[in-house]
């Protein structure tokens, strides 16, 4: 399985040393004449911008057609991807990346990583809440409107300025190098290494987090179930070594039901 190894992209974040008399422009903060705006991505997790970009996209309210489903904001599940799996996804890459050997992670785009690994379900929140929170197995119908919810995160996020990377991280994090995943992709979509890292990250996370028709998995539990991607060649043996060294060694963001 080949690894997609391109020049990295800019690394951002936010200064948390922040000097107050300072003039110049600091990371992660937009200053205008006497206000100032937070530029985090979680600024595309609130309820105003979300109806915004509902309202303004036509093509959000086609792919919802398309599968029968109400123009419907659930915003239970808006305000629990912001407070658990939207955060234990974006730690769990942190960890991979911090984990892997300095030749790949030179490699990753950190800040488009990252970003998209806390906005990376944010089409749930579109999706009905009867089949989110369905106790038992989908059914066909069911999957093929839960699946869409990566399409509709996309559509949510393309006209907010994001990057294009960030942007199919978000569309693609389902996807994989046997395409076998969701949506459909062309025969020669390539899974690089920072998607890798996005998938890996968020199969842990959903893993180990309870859910109403599951218990959560311990470390050792998930890591198996992941361990198999390697094994089908989905997932790079690097990768999946960071993500035990995170697992096992780091600290980790725990979940609590």
């Amino acid at each position: 399985m080949g690894i997609d190894i391109k020049k990295s992209l800019g690394v951002g974040g936010i200064n948390s040393n922040i000097n107050i008399f300072s003039t110049r422009p600091v990371s992660g903060i937009n200053f205008r004449g006497d206000t100032f705006e937070s530029t985090s991505v979680n600024r595309f997790t609130t309820e105003e911008y979300l109806r915004t970009a509902i309202n303004t996209n036509p093509n959000i309210k086609a792919i919802l057609k398309e599968i029968n489903a109400p123009v419907k904001l659930n915003i239970k599940e808006l305000q629990e991807l912001s407070e658990k799996h939207a955060m234990t996804t974006q730690n769990a890459a942190g960890g991979i990346i911090s984990n892997l050997p300095k030749a790949l992670k030179q490699h990753v785009d950190v800040k488009a990583v990252k970003d998209a690994a806390y906005l990376h379900d944010i089409g749930k929140v579109l999706i009905p809440a009867e089949i989110l929170n369905k106790s038992g197995k989908l059914t066909d119908a069911e999957k093929e409107i839960m699946h869409k919810h990566s399409e509709l995160g996309y559509e949510i996020l393309k006209n907010s300025g994001l990057d294009a990377k960030t942007l199919n991280l978000v569309k693609y994090h389902h996807q994989n190098a046997s395409h076998t995943g969701y949506p459909k992709v062309p025969a020669d979509f390539f899974t690089d290494l920072n998607l890798q890292i996005l998938s890996a990250a968020d199969k842990y996370s959903a893993l180990t987090e309870p859910r109403v028709y599951k218990a959560p998995m311990n470390n050792e539990q998930a890591l198996a179930i992941i361990y198999k991607d390697v094994a089908k060649g989905n997932l790079h043996p690097f990768v999946f070594k960071a993500l035990k060294d995170y697992a096992m060694n780091d600290i980790p963001q725990t979940v609590k039901s």
